[in-house]
């Protein structure tokens, strides 16, 4: 049981990093990185979940389901700021809006 859960895990870490590479390749760092970061995020989740449920509570579904939110965090601090129109301040910072 614990080998499927640690395979399950590396796998739909690996896979949910791969679909970030795929659509948000822009926001990302290297793909490497963030395949990487994906499977070890995941494989980190199982350990936590399995942590967080105690001894006698081994779902399987429980730990994929912990993995990959997991995963899905750590993949989403690798996000940068998207190149979207911004709105530019024509203030200087910390100063007071002028009233009319």
């Amino acid at each position: 049981m614990l080998l499927m859960e640690v395979l399950g895990s590396a796998l739909l870490g690996l896979a949910l990093a791969g679909v970030a590479v795929r659509v948000l390749a822009q926001r990302l760092p290297s793909p490497w990185v963030v395949l990487v970061s994906g499977t070890l995020g995941a494989l980190f989740g199982a350990y936590l979940t399995q942590f967080a449920l105690g001894p006698g509570h081994n779902t399987l579904t429980a730990t994929l389901v912990g993995s990959v939110l997991v995963s899905a965090v750590v993949l989403s601090l690798l996000l940068r700021p998207g190149a979207g129109p911004r709105r530019s301040s024509h203030r200087a910072p910390m100063s007071l809006a002028p009233r009319g």
